[in-house]
């Protein structure tokens, strides 16, 4: 007779604390929106003046003057990328007149994953600049593809495919370009997708410009 008169003290206890769990969630999940929702324009506008400077490192300013953010195209092409991710493409014109490609495309198989990098691509299909903009390789070893950790990547600086693509690798491999010492895999990465992105200009820059 005890334990029948404890069973519905029992579900009290059990319905108050799930009541007081949902409530707590449903709070949690009101205020994350909240932060969100306030949080969200200062992010956009922090990322815009990221990627701006990135933009004017990779191509000065006094070469366009319309406004690449709103003059883009979004693209998957796994056989040309090596990845389903979207790869995004601005368009630099002057006058109207098509300047360069920028683009934000992605080396799928560095170190620590994805690497995401920017490059400038003039209408003669050299380059003008090449920046990391994200990645995760390691410190002191695979991050010497950040500008502010080393000049490796301006070694790109108005190169072509020139149709000699066996240079495009890392000098391990027989190509052109140097590697870290103890870090190959990064920068053979971020050659091979720079490599990949030049060829897939070279193929549709006219429609890319459309």
């Amino acid at each position: 007779m005890k334990f029948t008169n404890k069973i519905p003290l029992l579900l009290q206890k059990m319905l108050k604390s799930a009541f007081l769990l949902t409530v707590f969630v449903i709070v949690g999940i009101i205020l994350l929106l909240i932060t969100k929702h306030i949080t969200s324009p200062a992010i956009k506008q922090a990322h815009l003046k990221t990627m701006k400077i990135a933009f004017n490192q990779v191509l000065p300013a006094k070469k366009y003057d319309n406004i690449p953010f709103k003059d883009k195209k979004i693209i998957t092409d796994m056989a040309s990328f090596k990845t389903n991710l979207p790869i995004t493409i601005y368009r630099a014109r002057k006058n109207n007149k098509p300047v360069a490609l920028i683009i934000e495309t992605i080396a799928p198989d560095g170190y620590s994953g994805n690497i995401k990098i920017m490059i400038a691509i003039k209408m003669d299909n050299s380059i003008s600049g090449v920046r990391v903009i994200q990645h995760k390789e390691t410190p002191g070893l695979g991050d010497k593809i950040e500008i502010n950790k080393n000049h490796w990547i301006t070694k790109f600086n108005g190169l072509k495919l020139n149709n000699n693509l066996s240079q495009w690798k890392v000098k391990k491999d027989g190509g052109q370009f140097d590697q870290f010492t103890g870090a190959t895999i990064t920068p053979r990465a971020v050659v091979k997708a720079i490599k990949n992105t030049l060829i897939y200009v070279q193929k549709h820059q006219k429609e890319l410009y459309d």
